[in-house]
C-alpha cells in the first residue's frame, strides 16, 4: 500500500478559507462603519442630507465599479498572495483615513472645534458649505476604500479556486461569503457603542486597524497548494481531482494555463451572463447594507446606537448569516443526489434563491404592526442574496479556466458596482424628493419618504428573478470555456 494512501488527509485548505471569511468579515466591517454612524453621529456634524449620504454611497458604487475593472487582472498578474495583501493594505489605509475628515473640515472652513460645526444654523450658507467640504473628503476616503475592496473577491474566488476542487467550491465560497453577513452583524453591535464612547472617529481607526492585522497572518500561511508545506500530497491530490492527471506523484508545477485576454472575455456569453447576474443583484445587498440603520432610524425612531436599533439590525444580519451558509451546500445537494452537473445544479439552486427576495414587497406593510417585520423579512431576503452570490461566484470556475478567474470576478464586481451605484444615488434623491412631496407622493397607499421606500423595495424584489431568466437564456446549458 502506497504511502498517499495510508496518510490520512490534510485540511489546511480549510484554514484558506478561514482566513478568507476573515478578510471579508473584514471588509465588510469597514463599508459598514459610515453606514451606522452617519445618520445619527455624522450627518448632525457636517448638516448632510440623504441626498448628500446617496451621493458618497453612489460614487463609492462608482469607484468601486471602475476599479473592479481592473482589480481582477490585477490579482491574476500579482498572484494570489502578494494580490491579496496590497488590496488589503489599501483599504485599511482608506478606512483609518476616514477618521481625519472632521479635523481637515474644520481648519478648512475656519472653526475652531468640530462642536462649533454643529451649531452652524442648518439651511445656512455656512451648513451648506461645511456639508460640501465634508463630502468630497470622505468620498476622497471612499476612493481608497474602494480601491483596496475591489481586490478582495478577485482574490478570494482565486483563492478557492486554487485550494478547492470544483464540487466544493459553492459551499467553500458561501462559507469565506458569509463574512459579509458576519461582518454586516458584528458592525451593529460594535461600531454605534464604539462611536457613543470615543466618537465616530475611533469606530473608523478600530476597525480599520484589523486589516492590518489580517495582513500578518496571510503572509505566514498562505502559498500556492503544492508549494504549501501544510498541505500533504493525499491534499493536494483531492484539491487537483479536475485535473486531467487525476494523481500527481510530486509537487512540481504543473503547466501553466493559457490565460485569455481582456476584451475577449467580453466575446463569451457566459461572461455577459455573469455580468448580468452581478448588475442586477449587487445594488439590492449594497442598499439595504448601507440604508437599513437610517430606515429603522427614520422610520421608526430607533438611532444606529440605542439598543432596539442595534437588536433589529443585528437579528437582520443573524438571519442572513445562519442561512446562508446553507446556500452553498444546495447545489451539491442536486449535484450528488440528483444528478445534475454542476452548472444546472447550481442554476436550479439559485432560481430558488431568487424567490426570497420577493418576500421584501411585505416589509413595508408589515412594518406598520412592528419594526421587527422588516427586519426579519429583509433578513431573509439578504440571506437569499448571500447564497445566490456564493453560487453566482462559483459558475465561473466551473466555465473559466484558473488564469482567467480573477479578471471574470473584476468585471462582474465592476458591473454589480454600477447597478449598486444607481441604487443607492437614485436613493439618496428620491428620498429627499417624496419626503418633501409629503401627501403629494402615494405608493401602495403611503406617502412621503415611506412610500419612496416601497418603490425601492419592489424593485429589489423583483430583480433577482429577471436576472437569473436572463442568465438562463444567454447561458442555457452547461459549456465551459476551452483556450486554445
Amino acid at each position: 500500500m502506497s504511502a498517499v494512501q495510508t496518510t490520512k488527509m490534510s485540511n489546511f485548505r480549510w484554514v484558506i478559507c478561514a482566513l478568507l471569511f476573515l478578510a471579508t468579515t473584514i471588509n465588510y466591517m469597514d463599508r459598514q462603519v459610515l453606514s451606522l454612524t452617519w445618520k445619527d453621529f455624522i450627518a448632525p456634524e457636517f448638516h448632510w442630507t440623504d441626498a448628500d449620504y446617496g451621493t458618497i454611497t453612489g460614487l463609492f458604487s462608482l469607484f468601486y465599479a471602475i476599479a473592479n475593472l481592473f482589480a481582477g487582472k490585477f490579482i491574476d498578474w500579482m498572484g494570489t498572495k502578494k494580490g491579496y495583501l496590497i488590496a488589503i493594505f489599501v483599504w485599511s489605509l482608506g478606512a483609518v483615513l476616514h477618521a481625519g475628515c472632521g479635523w481637515v473640515a474644520m481648519k478648512v472652513e475656519g472653526y475652531d472645534s468640530i462642536e462649533a460645526l454643529r451649531l452652524v444654523q442648518a439651511g445656512s450658507d455656512a451648513a451648506v458649505a461645511i456639508a460640501t467640504i465634508s463630502v468630497w473628503l470622505f468620498l476622497s476616503c471612499r476612493l481608497i476604500l474602494a480601491v483596496g475592496e475591489a481586490g478582495n473577491f478577485p482574490a478570494a474566488i482565486k483563492a478557492t479556486a486554487e485550494y478547492f476542487p470544483k464540487k466544493d467550491r459553492a459551499f467553500s465560497t458561501s462559507i469565506f461569503n458569509s463574512g459579509a453577513s458576519v461582518g454586516a452583524l458584528a458592525a451593529p453591535a460594535t461600531i454605534p457603542l464604539l462611536a457613543r464612547a470615543w466618537g465616530w472617529e475611533m469606530a473608523f481607526i478600530i476597525i480599520g486597524a484589523l486589516g492590518f492585522i489580517w495582513m500578518g497572518l496571510w503572509a505566514w500561511l498562505y502559498d500556492k497548494p503544492a508549494k504549501n508545506k501544510r498541505v500533504n500530497q493525499a491534499e493536494l491530490n483531492y484539491i487537483e481531482q479536475d485535473n486531467d492527471i487525476a494523481t500527481l506523484q510530486d509537487r512540481g508545477e504543473q503547466k501553466e494555463e493559457k490565460t485569455i485576454s481582456f476584451w475577449k472575455c467580453f466575446t463569451f456569453k457566459q461572461t455577459w451572463s455573469f455580468l448580468v447576474g452581478k448588475f442586477m443583484t449587487d445594488g439590492v445587498w449594497w442598499f439595504f447594507l448601507f440604508w437599513a440603520p437610517a430606515y429603522f432610524s427614520d422610520q421608526y425612531g430607533y438611532t444606529s446606537d440605542s439598543t432596539m436599533g442595534i437588536a433589529l439590525i443585528f437579528t437582520l444580519y443573524a438571519i442572513v448569516t445562519i442561512l446562508s451558509i446553507g446556500g452553498g451546500y444546495l447545489p451539491t445537494y442536486f449535484v450528488e443526489k440528483k444528478g445534475m452537473n454542476p452548472y444546472l445544479g447550481r442554476m436550479r439552486a439559485m432560481f430558488i434563491f431568487a424567490c426570497f427576495p420577493v418576500l421584501g414587497l411585505f416589509a413595508q406593510p408589515l412594518g406598520a404592526y412592528s419594526a421587527w417585520w422588516p427586519a426579519i423579512l429583509i433578513g431573509l431576503l439578504g440571506a437569499g442574496h448571500q447564497a445566490w452570490s456564493a453560487n453566482l461566484f462559483s459558475t465561473i470556475g466551473d466555465m473559466f479556466p484558473k488564469s482567467t478567474i480573477g479578471t471574470i470576478v473584476g468585471l462582474g464586481t465592476m458591473a454589480g458596482g454600477i447597478g449598486s451605484m444607481s441604487i443607492n444615488l437614485g436613493s439618496g434623491k428620491f428620498f429627499d424628493w417624496a419626503a418633501a412631496q409629503g401627501a403629494n407622493f402615494t405608493f401602495f397607499g403611503f406617502e412621503g419618504k415611506p412610500a419612496a421606500y416601497m418603490v425601492v423595495f419592489c424593485i429589489c424584489a423583483v430583480a433577482y428573478l429577471i436576472g437569473w431568466c436572463i442568465m438562463k437564456a444567454l447561458v442555457p446549458k452547461y459549456k465551459p470555456i476551452e483556450v486554445e
